[in-house]
């Protein structure tokens, strides 16, 4: 196995990002849970793979990798945002609509304001 050092992990995070794009989500995984055990504080690293677990429909651990970050980073809108589409896919609206509306409320991006759905009733 080859020495882990802080520049591999700079390459895991970007070929992590890489399989994300290329649709691997769990490749993706597999890459930063190395770069996370190195780097716990890193906020970045977590979101990326909060992304990648929603993307292999993996929901709860998506969920906590989420929350986490929003631990760090409560005015982080697309966690919000992401958190929202976690919990809508998983059924649960309420606390989605919770998410998308502090998403829109952090940041006006049109697509979070018309998830939020300010219109309809709370």
């Amino acid at each position: 196995m080859p020495e882990m050092n802080p520049e591999t992990h700079v390459i895991d995070f970007r070929a992590a990002e890489q399989l994300l794009a290329a649709r691997d989500p769990r490749g993706a995984v597999k890459l930063l849970d190395s770069v996370i055990a190195a780097h716990p504080e890193n906020t970045a690293a977590r979101l990326l793979r909060a992304r990648a677990f929603f993307a292999a429909a993996q929901l709860r651990p998506a969920e906590l990798e989420f929350e986490l970050v929003l631990e760090r980073e409560p005015d982080n809108a697309f966690a919000h945002f992401a958190l929202a589409r976690t919990f809508e896919r998983a059924g649960r609206s309420e606390q989605a609509t919770r998410h998308f509306r502090l998403a829109a409320a952090l940041d006006p991006n049109p697509e979070y304001l018309q998830a939020a759905r300010f219109d309809d009733r709370p």
